[in-house]
C-alpha cells in the first residue's frame, strides 16, 4: 500500500481528510542527519584511544579460534603465536581497513526501498533475538513462526523502520537446526525492505546467501549489498570459529557484516569508560581488518553491543550515562577510521512496558542520534534486557524513531518566507489556525504522535482512560488487519520454497545445536 505522504503537497481539506483515513506505510528514506554531532573527545584524545588500541593489537594480541582464519592471517603477514593468538602490526591494520567502503547502497527487492548508507545517513532496524514476546494480549510467552511473521509485517508497515531484520523473536515451533531457513523466508516474504541474515553457524550463513541469490540473482549480490550479517566477538579479545566462518560466507559474496564486540562494561572490559572504548576499538578493528583479508573492498560495519553491568547484581543495564558517553566516543573513532558504524537503540531492562522502559529507551535513542550512528539496530521492541520483544513497545519505539528522525533532519527553511508573510496577515492578537499557510503545512510543521495522548484529562477519562500500552496494542491489531503483502515474484517464491524443502531434507531436525559440514 503506497499512499502519498500527507502534508507535503498542496491539497484541499477533503483530500487531506481522505488521506488521513488511509494509513501511509511508505518507508521514510534513509535519515540524512543535519544536526551537529556530540563529540566529547579532542583530537588528541582520539589519537590516545587509537594508540592504546594499536598497542593492544600489537602487544596483547587477539585470539582467533579458527584454523582457516589463522592461515589467512599468516598469509597476510600477521604474527601468530601460541597457535591462535594474532598480533597485528598497526600499519597492517590501517592498510586493511582503508579498503572498507565508507558508503554504499543497500538494495531491497522493492527498489523504492533502497537505502544510501554511511557518513551522514542512518537507518533504523528492529530488535532481534528475543526468546520471548509480549503478545497482543500483553502475555509473556514463547514465540511462534506466526508471531515472527507478525513482527515482519509490522516492520513492513512502520515508515521509520528500514528493515525487516531476521529473527525478531525465536520461533519455537520449528526445529532449531532448520529455523534459519524459515526466518529468512519470512523476512523476504512479508516485507520488501532490506533484511538481515542469520549467522548462527557458517552453513546457516551460506544458506542465507544462497536464498539472497535466489531472490536477487547470483550475479547481482556479488556487487550489490542486499543483506546484513552480524558477527559478535567474545570480549575480551576473542573471535570464535562460528562467527568467523559466518563472516567469510558474507564477505566472500560482498555482503556487509557488523563486526560487533559484545561489551558488558566492568565485566568483560575495564571498569572505566575510556579504557573500555580502547579495548572495544581494538576488538572491532581486528575483525574489520579480517573482512578485508577475506575480500578486499567488501563492505563492513564497525559494530558493538554496549551494556554496563550492575555491580550489585551483575545484571546488564540499559540507558546509563556511560553507555551514551561510549556511543559518542565510538562514533568519533569510526569517523576517524572512515568506516560506517552500528549501535543499539531503544534498549530497556524493564519487565513490562513501563516508565523505566520509556526512560531507558528515550535516553538511548537521543544518544545514538547525536552520536551519528549509521546502522541503528534494536530500534523497536527491546525490553527485559532483550529477553522479550513487546508488540506494544515495538510500535511505540517505531514512532519514537520517526520523531527522532524528524529532529535529526534539522530545521526546514523551505516555507520561511510564506510563514513570515502570515505574521503580517494575522497581526497582533489573532490566531493562525485558519490561515492558508497553516492549513497547507500543519501536518508536517509539528510532529503529531498517534500513540501518545495529549488531550485534557477530562477528554482522556471520557474516552476510557486508556494508557499507552493498551493504545499501542490496539494499534498493532489494526495494523495487522490492514496489512497487504508485497507479493514475491511467483517463480522466485517457488525457488525459495524448493530450496527450503531441500535443505530441510538435508538437515536433521533433531540436530538442535551443532551442524558439522
Amino acid at each position: 500500500m503506497n499512499v502519498e505522504a500527507t502534508g507535503t503537497t498542496r491539497r484541499g481539506r477533503g483530500a487531506r481528510k481522505a488521506a488521513r483515513q488511509v494509513r501511509d506505510v511508505t518507508m521514510l528514506p534513509a535519515l540524512k542527519r543535519r544536526l551537529p554531532l556530540t563529540e566529547p573527545m579532542t583530537p588528541e584524545q582520539i589519537e590516545r584511544v587509537d594508540a592504546a588500541s594499536m598497542d593492544i593489537l600489537e602487544n596483547v594480541g587477539v585470539v582467533f579460534r579458527d584454523p582457516i582464519a589463522i592461515a589467512d592471517w599468516k598469509r597476510a603477514g600477521a604474527d601468530v603465536r601460541d597457535d591462535d593468538r594474532v598480533h597485528l602490526d598497526r600499519g597492517l591494520v590501517r592498510d586493511l581497513i582503508s579498503t572498507i567502503p565508507e558508503t554504499f547502497t543497500y538494495h531491497a527487492r522493492n527498489p523504492a526501498n533502497n537505502l544510501p548508507f554511511g557518513q551522514d545517513h542512518s537507518i533504523f532496524i528492529p530488535m532481534t533475538g528475543a526468546p520471548f514476546l509480549r503478545d497482543m494480549d500483553d502475555v509473556r510467552r514463547n514465540p511462534t513462526l506466526e508471531d515472527l511473521a507478525n513482527f515482519h509485517k509490522l516492520s513492513h508497515m512502520l515508515p521509520a523502520i528500514h528493515s525487516s531484520a531476521h529473527h525478531i523473536v525465536e520461533p519455537y515451533d520449528h526445529p532449531i537446526s532448520q529455523r534459519h531457513l524459515r526466518i529468512t523466508y519470512s523476512s523476504m516474504k512479508h516485507s520488501d525492505k532490506t533484511f538481515m541474515g542469520m549467522t548462527t553457524s557458517p552453513k546457516n550463513a551460506e544458506d542465507v546467501i544462497e536464498m539472497a541469490a535466489i531472490l536477487f540473482g547470483d550475479d547481482f549480490i556479488d556487487s550489490h549489498p542486499v543483506v546484513t550479517g552480524n558477527c559478535n566477538g567474545n570480549s575480551p579479545l576473542v573471535w570464535d570459529e562460528t562467527m568467523l566462518g559466518a563472516m567469510r560466507a558474507f564477505c566472500r559474496r560482498n555482503q556487509p557484516v557488523l563486526c560487533s564486540p559484545f561489551v558488558l562494561g566492568g565485566a568483560n572490559t575495564p571498569a572505566s569508560v575510556a579504557p573500555t572504548v580502547a579495548q572495544l576499538n581494538a576488538e572491532a578493528l581486528s575483525a574489520l581488518a579480517y573482512t578485508q583479508v577475506i575480500r578486499k573492498g567488501a563492505p563492513a560495519i564497525y559494530g558493538h553491543y554496549l551494556s554496563t553491568v550492575s555491580m550489585k547484581s551483575g545484571a546488564p543495564m540499559a540507558g546509563t550515562p556511560e553507555i551514551s558517553l561510549m556511543n559518542f566516543m565510538i562514533g568519533q573513532m569510526a569517523r576517524y577510521y572512515g568506516v560506517p558504524w552500528r549501535t543499539s537503540n531503544t534498549l530497556g531492562g524493564a519487565k513490562t512496558f513501563d516508565a523505566q522502559a520509556g526512560y531507558e529507551s528515550a535516553t538511548t535513542l537521543m544518544a545514538v542520534l547525536m552520536a551519528g550512528a549509521n546502522y541503528i539496530w534494536h530500534s523497536a521492541g527491546w525490553n527485559e534486557a532483550g529477553m522479550h520483544c513487546s508488540m506494544a513497545k515495538f510500535v511505540v519505539d517505531a514512532e519514537q524513531c520517526a520523531m527522532g528522525y524528524r529532529m535529526a533532519e534539522g530545521v526546514r527553511w523551505d516555507d520561511f518566507d510564506e510563514a513570515i508573510a502570515a505574521v503580517s496577515d494575522i497581526g497582533p492578537g489573532g490566531h493562525y489556525l485558519g490561515h492558508p499557510h497553516t492549513l497547507e503545512n500543519f501536518q508536517r510543521a509539528f510532529f503529531m504522535p498517534e500513540l501518545f495522548d495529549n488531550n485534557s484529562i477530562e477528554q482522556w477519562q471520557a474516552e476510557g482512560g486508556i494508557e499507552v500500552n493498551e493504545r499501542a496494542l490496539a494499534q498493532v491489531r489494526t495494523m495487522l488487519g490492514e496489512y497487504e503483502e508485497p507479493k514475491l515474484d511467483a517463480g522466485v517464491d517457488e525457488a525459495l520454497r524448493d530450496y527450503i524443502a531441500r535443505r530441510e531434507r538435508e538437515i536433521p531436525a533433531e540436530d538442535a545445536l551443532n551442524q558439522e559440514y
